[in-house]
């Protein structure tokens, strides 16, 4: 990984190569460079859906908004939208938000239609038809499971993300550990405790004493950690 750039250029970024983007998304990291990074098809090459947050760096990673932005994505094709729509769509929506990252923002659960109407005129794609019309497919596509757990910054901008459904003991903060999960309440790696949980033969009451964490905080980082590695 050559992070050439300053420290401080770096800082509450997150960085994330595809690998671990996928892990994190559940998301193929086949379809994340697809997505990011763009791709070659019958001698054409297509960018990316957009440039990465941290595009300056020369190794091909991913930023922590572009992270939460591929799980819109990652429904959008599961749908069936091509990805052309999606570029639109995207691009669009931008400069209607005034934001670099539409999708996850929560206005776009409201005006969201709307921005697929227009992309719908210019690309002819099927896959909108019932996204435009009806607003139930929209909310099956858009659901709120997609935006639960992150806290936003003001009205629209993503400042965190907790990847475990209705709790708070794990979190992707770009302000700590380069956007790496860590625990919430200490802000300590849960990769690193969970490496030591192993060496020290799955002794978790030995290993928490090691961190000076409760049990439970143990537990959370080491169920997250099996989860990602699955």
């Amino acid at each position: 990984m050559n992070t050439t750039a300053s420290p401080s250029r770096l800082l509450g970024l997150g960085l994330y190569t595809a690998s671990e983007a996928s892990s994190y998304t559940g998301i193929p990291a086949k379809d994340i460079r697809r997505w990011m990074f763009g791709y070659r098809a019958a001698g054409v090459d297509h960018p990316g859906l957009w440039t990465p947050e941290v595009a300056f760096l020369d190794d091909k990673l991913l930023g922590f908004h572009d992270l939460l932005e591929i799980r819109f994505v990652h429904a959008f094709r599961q749908h069936g939208v091509s990805l052309q729509a999606i570029r639109s769509a995207s691009l669009q929506a931008r400069e209607m938000f005034g934001q670099r990252y539409p999708f996850t923002c929560k206005r776009f659960q409201t005006d969201g239609r709307d921005i697929f109407a227009t992309v719908l005129d210019e690309t002819g794609d099927e896959a909108l038809l019932d996204l435009v019309k009806r607003q139930y497919a929209f909310k099956q596509v858009i659901t709120p499971s997609l935006y639960e757990g992150i806290d936003y910054a003001g009205e629209e901008s993503a400042k965190r993300w907790y990847p475990v459904k209705r709790s708070k003991a794990v979190v992707l903060d770009p302000a700590r550990n380069f956007g790496k999960p860590v625990l919430a309440t200490t802000g300590i790696d849960t990769a690193a405790i969970y490496h030591s949980y192993l060496a020290e033969g799955q002794n978790a009451k030995r290993v928490a004493l090691l961190y000076e964490i409760p049990p439970a905080a143990l537990e959370a980082a080491v169920n997250f950690e099996h989860r990602i590695a699955a």
